[in-house]
């Protein structure tokens, strides 16, 4: 059986832990950040899990990640 092509935008932006877990970062952290406070961008600053609905969808477009 062939192997299953990985997505290539999903492997840029998503990682997969040890236990099985999916973790992103945060949008609108990338150019422009002068008008933003500081605030905001300390909360946009960690990796957050995704939800297990979205997890299941993100782990089969990676399969080898």
């Amino acid at each position: 059986m062939p192997k299953q092509k990985t997505h290539s935008s999903s492997k840029k932006r998503f990682k997969v832990t040890g236990t099985g877990k999916v973790l992103y970062f945060q949008a609108f952290r990338r150019h422009i950040l002068s008008k933003r406070p500081t605030k905001r961008m300390r909360h946009l600053r960690g990796a957050l899990v995704a939800k297990p609905c979205n997890a299941k969808i993100i782990k089969k477009m990676i399969p080898y990640k």
